[in-house]
């Protein structure tokens, strides 16, 4: 199907939506921390069930040994240190500056895509991704009270862990592709899926973090917000990000799916009543012409 990547990584991006209101509710009951590792075994769970469904099997063992290596350590690069940086760098410099930096991603991607898969991208390819991602970045700046306020040091910090959260996302996803081949796209998160809970354990292994862990567990409706993001997260919204770039370029791909905070203004204004200016409704129109250049 013509564009098939591109449009799955529409889908991703409308599926993060989903998993970002859920989990943004559950972190504030048990901590992002816990989220991490409750969110992936969910997400396991169910694409255990969905290989026992479509194939028979719960779990890709007949996934070559590179795959296993390559999807694995992706896993362990994306979901482990990616998403702790990120969700540390929320904690440290808050959402707005953290957003931002995350737009660091797609450029790292294609860069990655360029020097590890070989994807030289086209004049247009690279007007769209430049495009689109003023439009994301504008969005995300706007409706903000000025800079935050923070000491130098609180600031680079926080800097530098976005800019981690920015590496493991791009990086995550070149290593996806490396190691993925012609795999099925839910068998490839699952790999990833079971590194990355595999890092969380020994992290908190590392923090002490087990009695707090299971503590939150006792959290009913969080356990159930962060299985609903689990669903549009992890296993939906990852798996379609995987299939995205097995039939597009790593970097579009990723700038497509950078669309996240243009996609959840409506819903921020009909669940939150949050006001969105007129200039950040031009920045999304900005976005979306961007994006509309990559179909071109």
């Amino acid at each position: 199907m013509p564009y098939a990547g591109e449009l799955a990584a529409l889908t991703t991006a409308f599926c993060w939506v989903g998993s970002t209101l859920f989990f943004e509710a559950a972190g504030r009951r048990v901590g992002s921390l816990s989220l991490n590792l409750t969110r992936l075994l969910s997400a396991s769970l169910y694409l255990a069930l969905y290989g026992l469904v479509t194939h028979g099997s719960a779990f890709p063992v007949n996934a070559p040994g590179p795959a296993w290596t390559w999807l694995g350590l992706s896993g362990l690069v994306g979901f482990t240190f990616g998403d702790m940086c990120l969700f540390r760098a929320y904690l440290v410099v808050g959402p707005r500056l953290s957003t931002l930096l995350m737009a660091l991603a797609p450029p790292i991607a294609a860069l990655l895509g360029w020097l590890v898969l070989g994807e030289a991208l086209t004049p247009g390819n690279l007007a769209g991704m430049a495009v689109t991602l003023v439009g994301v970045g504008w969005v995300v700046l706007e409706g903000h009270d000025g800079p935050e306020r923070l000491p130098p040091g609180h600031r680079l910090k926080g800097v530098l862990l976005g800019v981690g959260g920015a590496l493991g996302q791009g990086g995550g996803l070149v290593l996806s592709k490396l190691g993925m081949g012609d795999l099925n796209a839910f068998e490839a998160t699952q790999i990833r899926a079971l590194a990355g809970a595999a890092g969380f354990a020994l992290v908190y292994v590392a923090l002490g973090w087990w009695p707090r862990f299971f503590q939150s567990l006792k959290d009913v409706r969080a356990l159930g917000l962060s299985s609903a993001g689990a669903f549009f997260g992890p296993f939906l919204g990852v798996s379609l990000s995987l299939y995205s770039i097995q039939h597009a370029h790593v970097g579009v791909a990723a700038t497509i799916m950078a669309l996240v905070p243009v996609l959840i203004l409506p819903a921020v204004i009909f669940l939150h009543h949050e006001r969105v200016s007129w200039r950040a409704a031009l920045g999304a129109l900005v976005a979306f012409a961007g994006v509309a250049m990559l179909f071109a």
